[in-house]
């Protein structure tokens, strides 16, 4: 078990920011990319982890207290490059999404270190449309076991897995909006 924070650091998507060939017409535009991790149906159907978290009062919640509206968790840690990169995104679909899904951010960085990073680093970014929930111990992580950061998952409003997202997302982009049409509309 002590060896499992460790394959969570060495497992965060480092996806390459190589962009394609930019068109003749677009080459004073650089463009990227949109990050597209793997999306995974395997769980659809299945309850959330029971595991608790600390909420931005500091208070242990679980995810049950988020049923009755769809909502997605997404697993970040300040030391994952795509987690990082794709925060912004998951603010503005925070946004979009208004009363129609709740967008939770949950940080894995371990609570136990000597100088916590996290918030620092979150008064530092502006998210103002995420709350920050902490998960120091990584037991909601561990439960979700996909091995790598960042992790979305989507629950329909009765709390049921519909899907989850293992590696970095662009929340803006056209596969994220296809794949959050029915919550997002």
């Amino acid at each position: 078990m002590a060896l499992l924070p460790l394959a969570l650091l060495a497992a965060c998507d480092r996806q390459t920011n190589t962009a394609p060939q930019a068109n003749v017409a677009d080459s004073a535009k650089p463009t990227e990319p949109e990050a597209a991790g793997t999306l995974d149906i395997s769980q659809r159907g299945k309850a959330p982890p029971t595991e608790s978290f600390n909420g931005p009062d500091g208070k242990p919640t679980t995810l049950s207290a988020f049923i009755g509206k769809p909502f997605i968790v997404n697993l970040w840690a300040t030391w994952c490059g795509p987690c990082v990169k794709e925060l912004p995104s998951l603010d503005r679909l925070a946004v979009r999404a208004g009363a129609k899904l709740q967008v939770l951010v949950v940080n894995q960085d371990d609570t136990k270190q000597a100088v916590d990073p996290v918030p620092g680093w979150w008064a530092a970014h502006p998210l103002p449309h995420l709350v920050l929930y902490r998960d120091g111990p990584n037991a909601l992580g561990f439960a979700y076991a996909s091995g790598m950061l960042p992790t979305t998952i989507l629950y329909d409003a009765k709390g049921k897995e519909v899907w989850r997202v293992i590696g970095g997302m662009d929340w803006d982009g056209p596969r994220a909006n296809t794949l959050l049409a029915e919550f997002v509309g």
